[in-house]
C-alpha cells in the first residue's frame, strides 16, 4: 500500500462526502480529477478529463426524489483510469465515467435508505436535548456517505491496471473511433445550458476570448485555466463596481434589444 493508493482513497472519501455536504466542491469533476491527476502525477491528464466530465455532469442535478448520477464515483473512478497505470484515452475516461456514475447512482440510493433510521434516532436525541449523539449519528451518516466511494474506488485499485489496458487495446480501431466520437457529443448538451447562461452582453466577449487563446498552440491546459480564472476575477470586480457605483446615482439599464433577444432564446 503506497501513497498513491491511500491519497485517491483520500480523495474518493472527500468527494464522497461533498456529493451530499456540496460546500467544497470536491464531488465536481473538474476538482476530483484534478485531484487524482496530482497525486498520481499527471495533472494535465487530469485537468482534461475533468474539464470534459465537468461538461457531461452540467445538467446532473437532483430534482425532488429524482437522483442524479454520482458524479463523485464517476469522476474519480474515470480519472484513475486514465492517470493511472492503464493510461487509458480521456475519451475513454469519459465514456468509463457513465457506468460509473450509474453505479454510484444506485448506491447512494440504497445509502440513502439505510440513514433514514439514523435520522429518526436524532430526531429521539434532540427532542432529549442530547447534542452528543446528534453528533455521532450526523458524523456516522456523513461516514457512511464517504465510504460509499471509497469502497467500490478500493475495489477498481485492486485490480490489475493491465486488465484495463488489454481490454481497451483489443476493441476495434472503427470502435475506438465511435468511443471518442460519442465522448464529444455527450458535451453538446452542457455546451447548450454554458450558451444559454452566457446570452449577455456582458458575458459573450469573455466567451470568444476564450476560443481565441485557445488556439494558440503555444498555450497549455495549465495556461488556459489561468486565463480564464482571472478573466472571472476581473468579470466579478466589474460586475461589483457596476452594481455600487461611485456617484450613488442610478445605474444604466444593462439590458438592451440584444440582451432581451438572446434571453429569449
Amino acid at each position: 500500500m503506497n501513497l498513491e493508493f491511500w491519497g485517491i482513497l483520500l480523495v474518493a472519501f472527500l468527494a464522497g462526502l461533498e456529493g451530499v455536504i456540496d460546500e467544497w466542491e470536491f464531488h465536481q469533476p473538474i476538482v476530483a480529477c484534478a485531484l487524482v491527476g496530482l497525486v498520481t502525477g499527471n495533472l494535465v491528464a487530469g485537468l482534461a478529463l475533468g474539464a470534459s466530465l465537468q461538461l457531461v455532469t452540467l445538467g446532473w442535478m437532483n430534482i425532488g426524489s429524482a437522483v442524479a448520477p454520482d458524479a463523485a464515483l464517476g469522476a474519480v473512478g474515470a480519472a484513475w483510469l486514465v492517470t493511472g497505470p492503464a493510461q487509458l484515452p480521456v475519451a475513454m475516461g469519459v465514456i468509463m465515467a457513465i457506468p460509473l456514475a450509474v453505479v454510484g447512482l444506485w448506491l447512494t440510493r440504497g445509502l440513502r435508505r439505510i440513514i433514514v433510521p439514523l435520522v429518526a434516532r436524532a430526531d429521539r436525541a434532540a427532542s432529549r436535548g442530547n447534542l452528543g449523539q446528534i453528533t455521532a449519528l450526523q458524523l456516522m451518516s456523513i461516514g457512511l456517505q464517504g465510504l460509499r466511494v471509497v469502497i467500490p474506488m478500493a475495489i477498481l485499485l485492486a485490480l490489475p491496471s493491465a486488465w484495463m489496458t488489454t481490454a481497451y487495446q483489443w476493441l476495434p480501431i472503427t470502435l475506438r473511433g465511435g468511443l471518442r466520437v460519442t465522448a464529444g457529443l455527450l458535451v453538446i448538451v452542457s455546451f447548450a445550458i454554458v450558451i444559454n447562461m452566457m446570452a449577455s452582453r456582458r458575458l459573450w466577449p469573455f466567451f470568444f476570448m476564450g476560443f481565441a487563446c485557445a488556439t494558440d498552440s503555444h498555450l497549455n491546459l495549465i495556461a488556459l485555466v489561468m486565463i480564464g480564472v482571472a478573466l472571472a476575477v476581473i468579470y466579478l470586480n466589474l460586475k461589483s463596481k457596476d452594481q455600487h457605483p461611485q456617484g450613488g446615482g442610478p445605474t444604466s439599464s444593462a439590458d438592451d434589444d440584444l440582451d432581451r433577444e438572446l434571453d429569449d432564446l
